[in-house]
């Protein structure tokens, strides 16, 4: 014989502080299961066209079953040695990029030091530097970026002695940046106010101890 069992439930406002703890970790567990990192990596593509980056694109296939070109732009993150961001593309001189910087982010002192030291390198070296980046390993961190520099000069003049060093740490640095935009988003993202902000938006039901209903 089937039985009707009825069970009261709850919004996350009427839950005790230990059921509302439990119902968070329950949305944390799969709540970050789409794209969340979108509007941070669309910024950062934008910051990278500014200083002279342009992006290697790779294939991704579509759930319909088309594809598209996607940025090649990877970090996983946010707990363990070894964590981090890195992409691949190709950079060279990009005119009024330090000016242009400041009036994009003018509060971003990091992104205008990258790109004061690109200005610089390029000032002392006829604005010739290029450089290709490539990921290399099975990890997504900074140090996974091959990074190869050469001058495109007319007359085959050498580069600079500290111009390989410069331009790879600029580089370097802007996968830094991203990695600590991405972390901090996640951190905004899973915080207590903005997981019971979604809960609630949602209209979630939980059983008095904070298990999900349904």
């Amino acid at each position: 014989m089937p039985e009707i069992i009825e069970t009261t439930v709850y919004r996350l406002g009427e839950l005790s502080h230990a059921a509302k703890d439990k119902a968070r970790a329950w949305y944390r567990e799969g709540g970050f299961d789409y794209d969340w990192y979108d509007a941070v990596y669309e910024d950062f593509q934008h910051i990278a066209e500014i200083l002279g980056v342009d992006f290697k694109t790779r294939t991704v296939r579509l759930m319909g079953g088309g594809s598209r070109q996607q940025p090649c732009i990877w970090f996983r993150g946010f707990w363990s040695l070894g964590d981090g961001a890195c992409w691949e593309g190709r950079y060279g001189y990009r005119k009024n990029a330090s000016a242009e910087i400041r009036t994009y982010a003018p509060k971003d002192t990091e992104l205008h030091g990258i790109a004061d030291a690109l200005q610089a390198i390029q000032r002392r070296n006829f604005y010739q530097l290029r450089a290709d980046v490539s990921h290399r390993g099975h990890y997504y961190h900074e140090y996974c970026m091959a990074i190869s520099i050469e001058r495109d000069s007319p007359t085959y003049q050498d580069m600079t002695a500290d111009a390989e060093e410069v331009v790879i740490e600029a580089l370097r640095d802007l996968a830094r940046w991203l990695y600590r935009q991405l972390e901090r988003e996640f951190d905004h993202l899973s915080s207590d106010e903005a997981v019971d902000e979604t809960i609630v938006v949602n209209d979630y039901t939980f059983t008095e101890s904070g298990r999900r209903f349904g």
